[in-house]
Formats: structure tokens, C-alpha cells, sequence
């Protein structure tokens, strides 16, 4: 490759064109250099997996005795404005290319991110029948979360396809789904669905009770089955039977209701599968003949007191693996890491099923676990002055820590084997030079050379470290 200060050329994989260019770079008496890789993305998550032309931007310069990487990805459109401005440019030095570049960049407010720095996560916010999820790291038809600044980001996917390697390592799949799920404060509508998975794997921390539906802070999450109604019957064919029996019972009341909701759907305009408010729907259920209500709430009681309850406090941790039915209720809001599948089995839920046609109550009755996990202490993994860091979670494709910082302490992180994803989650902390509150969230790349974190506060701080499991192994 030809040693200019600004190079343009095309490639499958704008990572190999980056190597290669850094090769020539390191060897070159260039303070900095300009690369712009035409490449085309295969966008997986939307409907017809189209594909769309981008132009990755790396801008590589020295800096002590290190290259250092910053990266930009733009739509094909502003590409061609930009190599067209950056040809017409006849600077008069090395480093005047990268400075014109970079004033064009800053002017058109294109986001670019260090590879060698914890990249900030935006979220996206995903409605939902009983509330709404909040998305990290989730690439999906629904939603796709960013990365940067509020006011200069790019789609996560993007940046990921930019530099694959130097992001995530050698992990085989993509990011841990990192999300938060929010749930109404409202009894039932704010209950999520009783579901099982047969892949994904998930754990949640409990970050708030809302006071309001729990004035104890004492939260709730149905978790696998009522154990003394279990051992009431005569064995577990009975039990599951006299189980199927009470959800199909509700699920007749439910159908009659949803279709009578449908038909208040149709008559104000609203989608049959787009979310509606908790007062919206309590509207609509006022007009639903009242014996009809009535037998809702009895038929639901008694489907309801088949299922397993464990109560939820600010802190408590839940080690939900597959085929484990399980249900967060109202007011309850978690921070949740989980494999990044989209899958699930339905067993029940108190409301319409707006992502799919029905219940798979059968299916998941085939295969579910009638007895959850035990529960386990966690591992404490390393500790120092001031701080504690505890494993709560250990699947076979990920875990999850949980570090304490006492006031003034300060603790840290190398670099991770492929990648992280931190995220405070109990007050301000100051990591690696970034100010995070809470509930924001960084994804620490390969390329990180370690840092720390520092609680400046006066109260104890917390954050969660997640990593890939394969990735750590190999």
C-alpha cells in the first residue's frame, strides 16, 4: 500500500485493509495517516438483510511509542463528499491532511471513537406491553442501541464491523446482551410473561423496588413452581396435568378478552400489536362486561398459584439458565445480561401477545424444568483496599462480577481477554477517565490497555463486569 497521508481503498474486511496499513505506517516517517475503506455491510438485523455501503475512516498516529487508532463509519452518501474533500486538498505538510480532514469531520459532526478506550453505550428504548426494555448492546429489527455521545454516535453494528477483532477479541458470537427491563409499577400489567428459554441464558440485578406497588421495597419474580401444591399431588404427571388444566382454562377467558380489546383497537386507530399504556388499557377493560373481569381475575389466581414466588430486594441477584420458567413482576426493574439469542416459550401471560400469534404453553410443558436452581454463594474473585469484586454469575458462554468500591477506593482493570462490558449500576464512579452515572455502560475493547475505576463518592459505589466465557478459555 502507497504511503500518502490519506489513503482510499476497498475491501471485504475494512480490518485486513487496517492491518495492512499499519504495517506500511509503522515503517513509515509519517506522523499520522489517514485510511478510507469503501466496504459493504450486511445488515442481519433488518427485514430483507439488505446490504449497505460504508465508508470505514481510521485515522492512525503516533503518540509516544504507540500507534493509536480512531475510527469513524459513515453512510456511502457522505464518503464521496468526504474523499472528494480530501483529494482537493493540497497540504503542505504531513500532519495538515489529518487536521483539514478532522475540522470537515467536526463540522459535519461525525462520532469518532479511540479503539485503545472504553466506548460509551447509548441504549435504545424498546416498548412493551407491561413497560419497556432498555438495550445496550441489542441489534435487532426492533431496535439497534449506538455508541458515543448523545450528541455524536454511530449504530453499534457499524462500529463493530469496522474493527471486529480489536472490539470483541476472538469471541465467536456477538455482544452479550446487556439490557435493562423497566416494568410498570402496575399490578398484572406490569407483570412480564411467564416464558422459559431453551437457549438463552440470563441473570438479573435488582437496581429498584418501586415503592408504590411494593411500600416494603420487597419486590417479587415467579420462579419456577409452588412446591407445597407440588407435593400435594400424587406425582408431577398429576401436578403439570392440573397445571395445563388452570392455564387452558385462562387462556379461554383471555382470548374472549382480547378479542373484545382488539375490537377497541380497531375502533381508535391502534395497531392490533402496537403496545398501549397501562390507563389506555384499563379504559378499554372498564367497557369488558364485569363478569367477564371477574372470571379473568379468578381463572388467573388459580393458574397463578401453581408457580414458584421469590422476593426481590435492591441487590438481590437471579441465575435464570434454561428451561426454568420465570416471570418478573410489576415495579421490579433489573439490569439483565443474558446470550444474545431472541427466543422463548410462553407460558402464560395477563395480557394480549403483541410479538407473536399466541402461547406455546404445550411446547414449553414438554420440556420445562419443574425444580430452580439452588441458589449459590457467590464467588468472591479478588478484593483489595476498599473494593470487593464477587463473581454472581457463571454460565458456559459468559459471567458477570459485581465490584464494591468504598468510599475513595480505586481498583484496577486489566485488559480483558476479547472484550467487556461495564456498566454502573450504584451511583457516579470515575473509569479509566470517563465520568459514568448511573446506569451507563461502556463496551471495553481488546485493544484497552487496563485502567481504573475510582469511587470519589461518600457512599459505597457498584459496577458489573461481564466478559465471554469462550473468548477467555482459548
Amino acid at each position: 500500500m502507497t504511503i500518502k497521508p490519506c489513503v482510499r481503498c476497498a475491501a471485504a474486511n475494512p480490518e485486513t485493509a487496517l492491518d495492512q496499513a499499519l504495517l506500511a505506517f509503522a515503517g513509515s516517517p509519517l506522523a499520522e495517516q489517514l485510511l478510507l475503506v469503501d466496504f459493504t455491510l450486511r445488515e442481519y438485523w433488518r427485514d430483507g438483510t439488505p446490504e449497505t455501503p460504508l465508508l470505514a475512516l481510521y485515522h492512525l498516529r503516533r503518540q509516544e511509542s504507540a500507534i493509536r487508532i480512531d475510527v469513524s463509519v459513515l453512510p456511502a452518501e457522505s464518503a464521496d463528499a468526504l474523499a472528494q474533500y480530501s483529494s482537493s486538498q493540497s497540504p503542505s505538510s504531513q500532519s495538515r491532511s489529518a487536521q483539514d480532514i478532522g475540522a470537515w469531520l467536526d463540522r459535519h459532526r461525525v462520532c469518532r471513537l479511540s479503539l485503545e478506550r472504553p466506548l460509551p453505550l447509548l441504549p435504545v428504548a424498546i416498548p412493551k406491553p407491561w413497560g419497556q426494555e432498555i438495550w445496550y448492546t441489542g441489534i435487532e429489527r426492533r431496535g439497534v442501541a449506538a455508541v458515543g455521545t448523545e450528541a455524536l454516535s454511530l449504530p453499534l453494528p457499524w462500529l463493530l464491523a469496522a474493527a471486529p477483532r480489536r472490539l470483541r477479541g476472538a469471541a465467536e458470537h456477538e455482544l452479550i446482551l446487556l439490557k435493562i427491563l423497566d416494568p410498570l409499577p402496575d399490578e398484572v400489567y406490569g407483570d412480564l410473561y411467564f416464558e422459559l428459554h431453551r437457549q438463552k441464558q440470563e441473570v438479573y440485578v435488582v437496581t429498584d423496588v418501586n415503592r408504590e406497588a411494593w411500600p416494603d421495597g420487597t419486590g417479587a419474580i415467579r420462579f419456577g413452581f409452588n412446591a407445597e401444591l407440588r407435593a400435594g399431588h400424587d406425582d408431577d404427571a398429576q401436578f403439570l396435568r392440573a397445571y395445563l388444566a388452570a392455564v387452558g382454562e385462562y387462556r379461554q377467558i383471555r382470548s374472549r378478552i382480547d378479542e373484545l380489546l382488539d375490537g377497541r383497537r380497531a375502533s381508535e386507530g391502534v395497531g392490533l400489536s402496537d403496545p398501549v399504556s397501562s390507563a389506555t388499557l384499563r379504559r378499554w377493560l372498564a367497557e369488558i362486561p364485569r363478569d367477564l373481569q371477574d372470571r379473568e381475575r379468578e381463572k388467573r389466581e388459580a393458574m397463578e398459584r401453581f408457580t414458584g414466588v421469590l422476593p426481590l430486594r435492591v441487590g438481590d441477584v437471579v441465575k435464570v439458565p434454561c428451561w426454568v420458567p420465570h416471570s418478573l413482576q410489576h415495579g421490579v426493574r433489573t439490569v439483565e445480561f443474558q446470550t444474545p439469542v431472541y427466543e422463548r416459550l410462553i407460558l402464560s401471560f395477563a395480557q394480549k401477545v403483541l410479538t407473536q400469534a399466541g402461547w406455546d404453553t404445550e411446547e414449553a410443558a414438554a420440556v420445562l424444568q419443574l425444580d430452580p436452581p439452588e441458589p449459590q454463594a457467590w464467588e468472591v474473585t479478588a478484593q483489595g483496599q476498599g473494593w470487593i469484586e464477587e463473581r454472581i454469575v457463571r454460565f458456559d458462554d459468559f459471567e458477570v462480577r459485581r465490584i464494591t468500591l468504598e468510599a475513595g477506593a480505586q481498583r484496577w482493570f486489566d485488559a480483558p481477554e476479547a472484550y467487556a462490558l461495564c456498566m454502573v449500576i450504584g451511583g457516579a464512579l470515575r473509569f479509566d477517565g470517563i465520568d459514568m452515572k448511573l446506569d451507563q455502560a461502556v463496551l471495553v475493547p481488546r485493544g484497552w490497555e487496563g485502567g481504573s475505576a475510582v469511587n470519589r463518592g461518600q457512599e459505597p459505589r457498584r459496577l458489573l463486569w461481564a466478559v465471554p466465557r469462550a473468548a477467555e478459555a482459548s
